[in-house]
């Protein structure tokens, strides 16, 4: 077995496909899962921090930061939170969403507490959940295509284009328009 199968198996959710439906690399989901999982839990230490300070603001975005870094890590890492009723049923939801769903809502989760109070630690806690997100939003993406199939595309967007429509020969046949002045109206017919 190698380290990367070993990997996989530890990182498998319960009752999760051994094959996967969708063409994103596995560092690139390993990668997603990591950030989330280390994100989360310096973002709820340092959303602890900024409580610290005495500005209503601070208080807010620091309690805000301390409940989107337990929702991340509930999400991505399930096994960390087992203490708490329903988060494997709340992780098998967010697991059957496309990813773009999830870059949405690590984004919209993480930007609230910068918003709030601008400080070291709302943006180093909260830009690694929204790390996250851009993970998952370039999973939603895709892979990129083959050198082959950038060429092809290339070589059909530089080709002339040619139009067999009805309104073809309107374009083809067209004649410059030319100004020959204003009309003259004559007000004595």
């Amino acid at each position: 077995m190698s380290f990367q199968d070993k990997i996989t198996s530890l990182m498998a959710r319960p009752g999760q496909d051994p094959v996967p439906k969708d063409d994103v690399p596995w560092w690139m989901k390993f990668a997603g899962r990591g950030v989330g999982t280390v994100g989360g839990f310096i973002a709820m230490f340092l959303g602890v921090w900024v409580c610290v300070t005495i500005s209503f603001w601070g208080i807010v975005a620091g309690l805000w930061q301390i409940t989107a870094g337990f929702i991340v890590l509930c999400c991505e890492a399930p096994c960390c939170c087992m203490f708490v009723d329903k988060v494997q049923k709340l992780a098998d939801f967010i697991e059957s969403r496309p990813y773009w769903n999830r870059a949405v809502a690590y984004a919209g989760l993480a930007l609230p507490p910068i918003i709030m109070s601008v400080g070291l630690s709302t943006i180093f806690g909260s830009g690694l959940i929204f790390t996250t997100g851009v993970i998952y939003g370039m999973m939603a993406l895709g892979r990129k295509a083959t050198v082959e199939e950038m060429r092809q595309a290339a070589s059909a967007e530089s080709a002339p284009r040619t139009f067999s429509g009805m309104q073809s020969n309107l374009v083809a046949n067209a004649q410059p328009i030319s100004f020959t002045g204003a009309p003259v109206f004559d007000s004595k017919v």
